[in-house]
C-alpha cells in the first residue's frame, strides 16, 4: 500500500492528505470519488468495498485500514 495516500490524493483532488483528515471535508468527496476509490482497490489491491463500508471508515487512515483488513 505503498502508493495508498498518492492515490488518494488524486482522487480528492488535493495537494496532500493525512491519515486522519475527515473523508467528508474534502471538496471533492462526492460519489464520484466513491466509485473511483471503489475501482482503486478493486483494480490495485483486489479487495471489494462497498459504498457504505468507504463512507463508514470516516478518515483517510479508516480507509486505509479498511482495505487492509480485507487483503
Amino acid at each position: 500500500m505503498e502508493n495508498f495516500e498518492s492515490s488518494i490524493t488524486e482522487i480528492l483532488e488535493v495537494d496532500s492528505v493525512e491519515l486522519n483528515d475527515e473523508l467528508d471535508s474534502f471538496d471533492a468527496w462526492d460519489s464520484l470519488a466513491v466509485l473511483s476509490i471503489i475501482a482503486l482497490c478493486d483494480s490495485e489491491y483486489k479487495v471489494e468495498l462497498s459504498r457504505d463500508e468507504i463512507e463508514n471508515s470516516e478518515t483517510v487512515n479508516g480507509l486505509k485500514e479498511l482495505i487492509k483488513s480485507k487483503m
